[in-house]
C-alpha cells in the first residue's frame, strides 16, 4: 500500500540560514509516530541560505547521503576530504568509527538538498566520502542508480538499501520493483504513483508491494529509497 505524506504536513523549523522541512523526527520537531522508517532513519528537505551552512558536528555509524536539487554544497571532514556536490549530484559520508565534518553552502543563491540518513548493517567501518555526477537526460524506462550496499550503483553504503532516481517528462511512464519497502520523494514536478497524485516536496511510504507505477503528470524528478524492515548486523 502507499502512504502519502504533503509536503504541508511535514515537520517545519525556520532558523533562518536554515528552512528545514521533516519527513520524520529530527532535532526540534519530534513526533512520537514519525520516527523512522525500517532502517531509514532521517529525511530532511533543507534550504540554506547562501553563505551558510552547518559548522564541524560529529557523526558516528551512519550512511548519510545528499541530494543537491539546486545549487551546491561544500564538504569538509576530520580526514581531510573536500568536495563541491552540485544540483543533480549526490554525496555520501559513511561516518563508521566517528568522524567531523561541515556542510556549507558557499554560493550565491539558497542551496536546496535532500539530506538522507540511513542505519548501516556495519558498525565501527573506516569512515569514508564519496561523490558522483549523473547525467541530466530523461528517463525513459527505467530509474537510475544512485546509491547501494554492492556495486549496482556507483555510490556504496553499507546497508542492503538503494537510491534510485530520474527525470520524468511529461507523460512518460514507468514501473519501478521495490526489494524491500520504499520511500519516495518528490523532487520536482508532479507524478501519479499508483492512484495517488504527489506533487514537489511530497513523500510516500510503499510498503507490502512488489513495485510501483509511477507517471509523470508533468516533467519530473522523483528519489525511490528501498530500505529493509529492521537492522541486521
Amino acid at each position: 500500500m502507499l502512504t502519502h505524506y504533503p509536503y504541508k504536513q511535514l515537520g517545519h523549523a525556520n532558523h533562518g540560514w536554515l528552512d528545514a522541512r521533516h519527513h520524520f523526527s529530527f532535532s526540534s520537531y519530534q513526533n512520537p509516530s514519525r520516527t523512522g522508517f525500517g532502517t531509514l532513519r532521517v529525511i530532511n528537505d533543507d534550504i540554506i541560505k547562501a553563505g551558510s551552512g552547518f559548522d564541524t558536528h560529529p557523526h558516528k555509524d551512519m550512511e548519510i547521503i545528499t541530494y543537491v536539487r539546486e545549487g551546491a554544497i561544500t564538504h569538509r571532514d576530520s580526514n581531510g576530504n573536500v568536495g563541491r556536490t552540485k544540483a543533480g549530484d549526490v554525496q555520501v559520508m559513511s561516518a563508521g568509527s566517528g568522524v567531523f565534518h561541515s556542510e556549507f553552502n558557499l554560493e550565491s543563491e539558497d542551496t536546496n538538498i535532500f539530506q538522507i540518513w540511513i542505519e548501516p548493517n556495519r558498525l565501527n567501518v573506516e569512515p569514508r566520502w564519496d561523490s558522483h555526477q549523473f547525467p541530466t537526460e530523461a528517463t525513459n524506462d527505467s530509474l537510475i542508480p544512485l546509491v547501494a550496499g554492492d556495486e549496482t550503483a556507483p555510490l556504496f553504503i553499507h546497508q542492503d538499501a538503494s537510491i534510485h532516481a530520474g527525470y520524468l517528462t511529461e507523460g512518460t511512464q514507468l514501473r519501478h520493483p521495490i526489494k524491500h519497502q520504499a520511500y519516495i520523494l518528490v523532487s520536482e514536478g508532479a507524478l501519479m504513483l499508483d492512484d495517488i497524485t504527489a506533487h514537489k516536496g511530497d513523500g510516500l511510504e510503499a510498503t507490502n508491494v512488489s513495485s510501483i507505477t509511477i507517471k509523470a503528470l508533468s516533467d519530473a524528478k522523483i528519489l525511490v529509497i528501498d530500505v529493509p524492515e529492521k537492522n541486521s548486523r
